[in-house]
């Protein structure tokens, strides 16, 4: 069946609608009265003295003491874990938290069996739950010998930051009513080689659980250079490009077709900047097309190697005098993760960050999937069908394009509720994508085509 096309581009209900193209200019999705609300409520006090309260307790080594109740990973692990469980009480049973813990055996920078565990607070969605959003921060810590398990190492920005900013989004969120379900995790062992996070990836996957979106925030907590320089309205954003978990038939679909900048992680942080970089969250979002900084890792990783789409905030330029440093003074400049080198209210803006991202992707429908490219027929059109999501505030999709040159989507065809269209524009020449729209205008992360 074939719908026709009004001048704006919209459509009926229908299977399919055809579009002569080229469609408006892309615009980004402004945040509503909700969403400007929740912002507000994203305290800096709370988010200081989170940090601070992780740095009381000495060290968070994941192989520290884990029975002392004032000292050590584990007095840190049940402050959280008490914590999130405050927060939870005014979900009225929806927010769930739980330690979720496994033996780790020895491996890299792990010489002995040693329980790693994370906090996982889980915020059930009232309308489509299985779709799953997860934000993190790491709590464990180190100083320069990474096997160090005894000395003080406060770890204020890495990554104390990250887990303040993950604990501050479950208090704010935790009376509130998302539609999908958003998950808040601290977890343990990333100084020694992502082991926590790695743990959680895999127990999704086991569970087919669909992650639509992960999040780490790993060293969020200043906004100086090591020169000096303060920058303190921008974040970073890590996206790779060709995905980790790309299979060889993957690679060779990728190289006939292009998409190496079309990756799931990259759709991701495309939305990103479409709704959380904007006066609301009074931030830039620098997109970095990377995996991580160069030669080095974080906890999105883990999601990644399981196929999910992950990506990682950072502060704009570290100061590595500030990172993994014993604590010191050496020709009187003081080294060491020490809370007073963190700039708080830069905290509460990657916070905000952070909550745009993940209540507009909760509020709104889920990426599109099985979208596809028909190739049965040469022709210079480009035929595009989907799978239809099962949102029941659901109004339709749109199409958006670009030039192969353009870093972002430029231009949006709306096609309506429908589940093919066929667009006069050649797909030799541009990138297709498509995603979803619902009733109150919310949209969806774009989702890339693949040849039918």
């Amino acid at each position: 069946m074939t719908a026709g096309v009004t001048l704006d581009g919209s459509a009926a209900a229908a299977d399919s609608v055809r579009s002569s193209g080229p469609g408006r200019p892309a615009t980004k999705q402004h945040p509503d009265a909700e969403l400007r609300a929740l912002l507000r409520d994203i305290d800096h006090r709370r988010i200081e003295a989170t940090v601070r309260k992780l740095v009381s307790f000495g060290t968070r080594h994941t192989l520290s003491v884990q029975d002392d109740p004032n000292r050590g990973i584990g007095a840190a692990r049940d402050w959280i874990f008490a914590e999130m469980s405050r927060y939870a009480e005014a979900s009225g049973g929806r927010m769930t938290v739980e330690l979720q813990s496994y033996i780790q055996q020895p491996s890299t920078r792990i010489p002995t069996p040693t329980r790693i565990t994370n906090v996982v607070a889980t915020l059930r969605g009232s309308v489509t739950p299985e779709r799953i959003y997860v934000v993190s921060g790491h709590y464990d810590s180190r100083v320069t010998d990474v096997m160090n398990a005894t000395a003080d190492a406060p770890g204020a920005n890495d990554d104390a930051s990250g887990v303040a900013v993950a604990m501050e989004l479950a208090r704010v969120m935790a009376g509130r009513r998302p539609k999908a379900t958003i998950v808040f995790a601290a977890v343990a062992g990333e100084e020694q080689n992502l082991y926590g996070a790695r743990y959680m990836a895999t127990q999704y996957k086991a569970a087919s659980a669909d992650v639509q979106a992960m999040f780490t925030n790993d060293i969020v907590g200043s906004s100086t250079a090591d020169d000096g320089v303060r920058d303190p309205r921008t974040v970073r954003l890590f996206a790779e490009g060709v995905p980790t978990a790309e299979t060889p038939a993957e690679a060779n679909v990728r190289r006939s077709v292009g998409g190496e900048n079309d990756s799931p992680a990259r759709q991701l942080a495309r939305f990103v900047t479409n709704v959380a970089d904007n006066d609301a969250t009074d931030m830039n979002v620098r997109i970095i097309y990377r995996r991580d900084r160069y030669l080095r890792g974080g906890d999105h990783i883990g999601f990644l190697e399981q196929g999910y789409p992950a990506a990682r905030f950072t502060e704009p330029n570290e100061n590595f005098d500030h990172q993994h440093q014993d604590i010191r003074v050496e020709g009187g400049k003081q080294f060491g993760d020490l809370p007073e080198f963190c700039d708080f209210p830069y905290i509460a803006r990657v916070a905000r960050v952070n909550a745009a991202t993940l209540w507009s992707l909760a509020q709104g429908p889920g990426t599109p999937k099985n979208v596809r490219v028909r190739t049965d027929q040469l022709t210079n059109n480009t035929d595009l069908v989907w799978a239809r999501g099962a949102e029941p505030d659901l109004a339709g999709y749109e199409v958006v394009w670009r030039e192969t040159t353009s870093p972002d989507w430029t231009h949006v065809i709306p096609v309506g509720d429908v589940t093919a269209v066929s667009i006069d524009l050649s797909k030799d020449n541009v990138f297709f994508g498509v995603r979803a729209v619902d009733k109150a205008g919310h949209r969806s992360p774009v989702s890339f085509p693949l040849p039918a």
